[in-house]
Formats: C-alpha cells, sequence, structure tokens
C-alpha cells in the first residue's frame, strides 16, 4: 500500500480532530500543517511528527491529500491552490461562500482529476446511514438543529453554519425540484442570522419544515421523515433511529411496527476521513462531492435571499404605521 503524505490547513477545532482521525488510518502518514497562528500550528505538528507552516501554500510538494478546515471566506483560495496543484482535497462545509467560487472548484477538481470532497460529516452518521435502508419518498419532514452560542462559525449566517447539514440530509432524501421557500430568520448575539425557520415545498409535493438555532440552551439534533411507507426519525447527537411503518393484519385491522434495521455505531468524523483516503486511493467518487455540496450552499443562499426579502417587507410595512 503506497503511503499517503496528509496535510491538514486550520488546526482550529475541527482541524484538530482530523488529525486525530488521519493518525488512525494505516497508510497515511501527516506531514505537514498549516494555521494562521504559527503556536497553533507548531504544537500539532510536534504531536503528530511533521512540519509545521503559516502559509498553506508551503504545503504543496510535501502532501497528497489534505483536509481544510479554515473560516467559509478562504475555502476557495485555499482549496483551488491544492487542487490546481494536483491535491486531493477534503473541504469542510460550507463549500465556499458563492455560487461561482463553488464552480471554480469543481472545475478544478476535474482538471486535475483529484478528490473534492465536502465536509457534510452528517452523511456518515450511523443513523443516517441507517435511514437509507428503510426510507422511501417523504411527504413532510421536521427538522430541529439547536445549538448553545460559540464565537466560532459565526463568519456566517446559522444557515450556512448549521441548517446547511439538513438541507443537504434534504436534498439527498428528497431527490426532487424546489418550488416554494418561506423563511424568516432573527439576529441575536451575532451580526448575522443566529436563528431561522424555513419551510421547503418541493415538485414531488414534499414539505420541509426546517429549524435552526445557535443561541438555545440545550443542543437537539434531530430530523423526522413523514410518507406513505411510515415515519422515520433520526437523532443526530444520539446516533439513533426510529423507524415505523404500518400494515394490515389477517383480521383486517391496521397496525404500527418497528422496522428491524440495524444502526451500525461508528465515529462519523473517522467514517468521512477514511471515507476520503479510500476515494483518494481507488479513484472512486466520493460519497459527498462538490456537487453536492454546490446543491446545498445554492438552496442555502436561496433561502438568505427570502429571508432578507420578508425582513425588508416588514420594514415598510411597520415604516407606514
Amino acid at each position: 500500500m503506497k503511503e499517503l503524505r496528509i496535510g491538514v490547513v486550520g488546526i482550529g477545532h475541527l482541524g484538530g480532530y482530523h488529525l486525530q482521525k488521519y493518525d488512525l488510518i494505516e497508510g497515511c502518514r501527516i506531514t505537514a500543517v498549516a494555521d494562521v497562528v504559527a503556536e497553533r500550528a507548531q504544537r500539532a505538528a510536534a504531536q503528530y511528527g511533521s512540519q509545521a507552516y503559516v502559509d498553506h501554500r508551503e504545503l504543496l510538494g510535501k502532501v497528497d491529500a489534505v483536509s481544510i478546515a479554515v473560516p467559509t471566506v478562504a475555502h476557495h483560495e485555499t482549496a483551488l491552490t491544492f487542487l490546481e496543484a494536483g491535491v486531493h482535497v477534503l473541504l469542510e462545509k460550507p463549500i465556499t461562500v458563492t455560487l461561482a467560487e463553488a464552480d471554480a472548484l469543481i472545475a478544478a477538481a476535474a482538471r486535475s482529476n483529484v478528490v473534492l470532497q465536502v465536509g457534510f460529516v452528517e452523511r456518515f452518521n450511523p443513523a443516517v446511514i441507517a435511514l437509507a435502508k428503510v426510507i422511501k419518498q417523504p411527504l413532510f419532514i421536521e427538522s430541529h438543529r439547536l445549538h448553545p452560542f460559540f464565537e466560532r462559525g459565526t463568519d456566517v449566517d446559522v444557515i450556512l453554519d448549521l441548517m446547511i447539514h439538513d438541507l443537504d440530509i434534504i436534498l439527498h432524501f428528497v431527490r426532487s425540484p424546489l418550488k416554494a421557500i418561506d423563511a424568516v430568520g432573527v439576529s441575536v448575539l451575532s451580526d448575522k442570522v443566529d436563528i431561522t425557520n424555513v419551510r421547503l415545498k418541493f415538485a414531488s409535493g414534499c414539505v420541509a419544515n426546517i429549524t435552526a438555532s445557535r443561541v438555545t440552551g440545550k443542543t437537539l439534533q434531530k430530523i423526522r421523515f413523514f410518507g406513505v411507507d411510515g415515519y422515520h426519525a433520526v437523532d443526530f447527537s444520539k446516533r439513533d433511529l426510529i423507524s415505523l411503518s404500518k400494515k394490515t393484519s389477517e383480521s383486517g385491522k391496521l397496525e404500527i411496527f418497528s422496522n428491524a434495521v440495524e444502526v451500525r455505531q461508528h465515529d462519523p468524523l473517522e467514517a468521512e476521513i477514511r471515507s476520503f483516503v479510500n476515494t483518494v486511493r481507488t479513484g472512486s467518487p466520493p460519497l459527498v462531492t462538490g456537487r453536492d455540496g454546490r446543491d446545498a450552499l445554492e438552496l442555502a443562499l436561496k433561502i438568505s435571499r427570502k429571508m432578507k426579502k420578508a425582513k425588508d417587507e416588514i420594514m415598510v410595512v411597520l415604516q407606514h404605521e
């Protein structure tokens, strides 16, 4: 097995976890790390026996694949540097700030024939993997992703920070064109929207009601799917799935039963990184592609525009009272 030289750019909260997971994978050697805070890069380099840099461009020629966990505004420039140099990239969500930037990364990966995988870690959640085995066509979806406030992540609004995970999951399972959006959001503790509720309607008839907040006292990460095939509830935090269906008994009575679906427990981030490494080694398509990242970003941006329009309309009404 050829050794893969691994780099991590951005040694903050997520970057540190990426390093831990790569260190567990046979055939991967962490050769270089980069962070704008030199001391942070040096500490990580000392821990994993690698080289430390402040400028991510210094990693070129020293790595075959990188994880990028820098602030969203730097995603495009940082990832493009590696993709154009023929380095495989695992890029934390959201893919970029704009669709044009996302398109540039997707095109660069195609030109260089390298992997661009987007870090939607919930796709690797054991409960979501189990869900794929039983879900058919959802008709109604209810999602809540509520977190206490943390300073990190506030470079973007709560839609790009938290809700985008659920947007990706919904798009993955609904697979139908979007017809309508209703959205409202409020800034509470940052200068960007911190809590929002969104209602999506798809051409299939499916309706999704999504709430995301980063100003709540407790953490809640759940999504529920309702359809003619039954009811499926995922608890992302507990990595648990409740799956119920209906059947008619011999007496003609309608009965509800629990689907016998196994949830095989594992660490989602480790699974995500192992999948990335396997994709790099085999040349197979990543489970979460650059296009998936772009689709989720496009929906997130549509929601943001709808939210701004609703806010502007409210302000006009208030000004005329």
